[in-house]
């Protein structure tokens, strides 16, 4: 019931914030270096590693930059895992400026449409893999996110944390160093858990810590790194 109320208010806030996100795409558009159609196989190939890129960083980011990650850590609230945690989705996305490491896409020349359609379909497969049921999927889990590979990423486990951050693919993990294979059973939820079920306290979890961090910052730099930096950054003594 906690994913789900977490579900619900993402869902009536995007109504409200959506348009401002597709906003910022049309905009960077009517720049675009070309206008690229997706009429052949070998096109629709190319879009799709370069928006699988685009989402690697744009996970990746959301873990190491804490201000992303306040977002992006209602996602990795929860304690356990199965179909439900896919709705447990943070509602400030708009805030945390998600959608600007999609905008290159639209800069080289892909429709806005096609990029929001792609990401719709990227995160419809990913409800999927929030599940202990399946154990693998053989010789697929060299070249596809899949359940194995993302219990992994939700994991606290020290030797998971931030690893696996690809969508449909998972070679750009293999490539850039940050894949890990299931090993050791799973431990889920955050370093330092979020205790409570109320959906809006879930939302602002991260966002309360990071004021009350900045609020004890002596200096802009504390104050720019306590919001910007790793989660986890503090100043030097």
């Amino acid at each position: 019931m906690s994913n789900f109320g977490v579900g619900i208010l993402k869902r009536v806030i995007d109504l409200l914030t959506y348009g401002v996100a597709a906003a910022v795409l049309f905009w960077v558009y009517q720049f675009r270096l070309a206008t690229i159609e997706i009429n052949s196989l070998g096109i629709a190939v190319v879009f799709f590693v370069l928006f699988e890129f685009a989402y690697y960083w744009h996970h990746r980011w959301a873990h190491e930059v804490r201000w992303m990650w306040a977002t992006h850590s209602v996602h990795h609230s929860a304690a356990t895992m199965n179909l439900s945690v896919s709705a447990r989705l943070g509602a400030t996305g708009l805030i945390s400026g998600s959608i600007l490491v999609f905008a290159p896409l639209a800069l080289i020349g892909f429709h806005p449409l096609m990029i929001a359609f792609t990401l719709a379909a990227s995160l419809f497969y990913q409800v999927f893999l929030h599940t202990e049921l399946i154990k693998t999927l053989g010789p697929l889990e060299w070249v596809l996110n899949t359940p194995s590979h993302h219990r992994v990423h939700h994991a606290s486990n020290r030797q998971y944390i931030n690893k696996n951050y690809g969508g449909v693919l998972i070679i750009f993990d293999r490539m850039f160093g940050t894949f890990a294979k299931e090993e050791e059973a799973v431990k889920y939820g955050l370093t330092i858990p979020c205790e409570s079920k109320n959906p809006i306290k879930i939302a602002l979890f991260e966002w309360g810590r990071i004021l009350r961090d900045c609020r004890k910052a002596t200096s802009l730099f504390q104050m720019f790194g306590y919001m910007f930096f790793g989660p986890g950054w503090k100043p030097k003594q």
